[in-house]
């Protein structure tokens, strides 16, 4: 599942697309997955429609618990789930009012924001991005300064490439994610950009033993975060706060308890994910905390805090992707988060 991430030199285009289709009317885009159909009440359900960044997946599993069990529809939210794949990303979609609201990586959010996209973090869907540089686990490379004179297939313009050469003063040579794991099964010195909750599962299924170099623990640790379009923000704040809220109930539930009825829609949806998937995908976001984040360190599922923040702005204007500092309004709100729960006991 490894999703693209635009490079700063073709999200130009895209926001000067995004830009000139902004004073035309919304259009709809195919519904993959809908809400059950509203009860007859005096006030109707607010009609929100929400971009994957991949196709349905185990990751995406917390919003499907949440469609599944009603916790949007109990909230005044007919939630429509779109799917994404390797097509156009969703940052141009949800800033023309296409879509609502969507999921992708921050450090690209915060880059489209600066060049003129109106959209805004409202919470993490990861507390980690699940983002990893897969080997074959007999190879040589054991650290990201093993990566130095090698090729590596990556997604074009993943800001992490910039980040750990900078960073560790190394170079290697970038091949083009062709969203396969067959070079690296036939070959033992391949090197690729993975999920840590996906490819490995597959390589190992066919037969390749692997090991994975988390990008966040090279040093580079964007959320994955839910955005929306700021008019909407603007205009629904109560109907955001509902989102979020019935969205961490959702993973709550999907990842610590019973999770089959997300899982069946999400099959429905793409029916190559088995259970077997779905088992392994889980664990990974268990065992790495990519969802939940580590409660050691004060993180907790949802949660953005201006510390993490800023410190993402100041790797990207370290590495030149961002011109200038921006306050961080601009592009991330904290006022849509659920309060943090109260101790045990208490």
């Amino acid at each position: 599942m490894s999703s693209k991430f635009p490079a700063r030199t073709w999200l130009i285009p895209l926001v000067m697309g995004a830009l000139l289709a902004a004073g035309c009317a919304r259009q709809a885009e195919p519904a993959k997955v809908a809400g059950d159909a509203p009860a007859t009440s005096a006030k109707p359900l607010l009609k929100v429609g929400f971009k994957l960044d991949w196709y349905p997946s185990p990751e995406h599993g917390g919003f499907f618990q949440a469609l599944a069990k009603g916790y949007y529809r109990d909230a005044g939210l007919d939630v429509t789930i779109n799917a994404g794949g390797p097509g156009p990303v969703p940052l141009p979609i949800v800033s023309t009012g296409r879509m609502d609201m969507a999921i992708g990586r921050c450090d690209d959010l915060i880059i489209a924001v600066e060049q003129g996209l109106p959209l805004v973090v409202v919470c993490a869907q990861m507390e980690h991005d699940p983002q990893a540089v897969m080997v074959h686990e007999d190879g040589p490379v054991k650290s990201f300064m093993d990566l130095e004179g090698r090729s590596v297939m990556s997604n074009p313009g993943a800001h992490w490439v910039e980040y750990i050469q900078l960073r560790y003063g190394v170079h290697f040579n970038l091949i083009p994610m062709d969203y396969g794991i067959a070079r690296f099964m036939t070959d033992k010195s391949f090197i690729q950009q993975c999920f840590i909750t996906n490819e490995p599962y597959f390589a190992e299924l066919h037969g390749a033993k692997t090991r994975a170099l988390l990008i966040s623990s090279g040093g580079y640790d964007p959320y994955r975060v839910i955005y929306a379009n700021r008019n909407f923000v603007a205009n629904h704040p109560d109907a955001v706060r509902a989102f979020v809220a019935a969205t961490i109930r959702g993973y709550t539930e999907y990842l610590n308890g019973d999770g089959r009825e997300a899982r069946a829609r999400i099959q429905v949806e793409n029916p190559s994910q088995t259970d077997a998937i779905f088992d392994y995908g889980i664990s990974a976001m268990k065992r790495y905390q990519l969802v939940e984040g580590d409660p050691a360190k004060g993180e907790r599922m949802g949660l953005i805090t201006p510390e993490r923040m800023t410190a993402l702005q100041t790797a990207l204007l370290d590495l030149k992707l961002l011109e200038t500092p921006m306050p961080l309004e601009k592009f991330v709100s904290f006022d849509f988060l659920p309060p943090a729960p109260a101790p045990a006991g208490r």
